[in-house]
């Protein structure tokens, strides 16, 4: 198993980046470019990766008040993920992502995942932003 983690402050309310996080509807505006997460009947979502032209069985689960996401696959047990958002002094957060690869196969290297992880937390900032502005 290979994990990875990375986390980002961001200027709002905890409550302001989970709503924004946590918006199914939104998740585009802030996960990687490639990544389409579609909605069935929750927790039961479908992972679309554009690179791979190929659809994944996942769970996508709130905990609003615990300011959690949490994600995986659903059959294969390939990979596993959270979210999780925590309020500093002055109005601020931070928000941590940890991924958790259980086969190899699916991990697609350490650099391709903190680039991906870093570029997923600004645009979720900025995403953070638009909507406190």
């Amino acid at each position: 198993m290979t994990e990875y983690e990375r986390s980002r402050t961001m200027p709002a309310r905890p409550e302001q980046v989970f709503d924004q996080a946590a918006n199914v509807g939104r998740l585009d505006t802030w996960l990687p470019r490639e990544l389409h997460v579609e909605m069935e009947e929750p927790p039961a979502v479908t992972v679309h990766e554009d690179g791979s032209d190929q659809d994944t069985s996942a769970l996508l689960s709130a905990r609003p008040e615990q300011l959690r996401l949490e994600w995986g696959t659903r059959d294969q047990g390939s990979y596993a993920g959270w979210l999780q958002v925590a309020g500093l002094d002055a109005g601020a957060s931070e928000v941590t992502v940890h991924l958790s690869f259980f086969d190899e196969t699916h991990d697609p290297g350490g650099r391709a995942v903190a680039d991906a992880l870093d570029t997923s937390l600004r645009r979720l900032e900025e995403q953070v932003r638009l909507r406190a502005g």
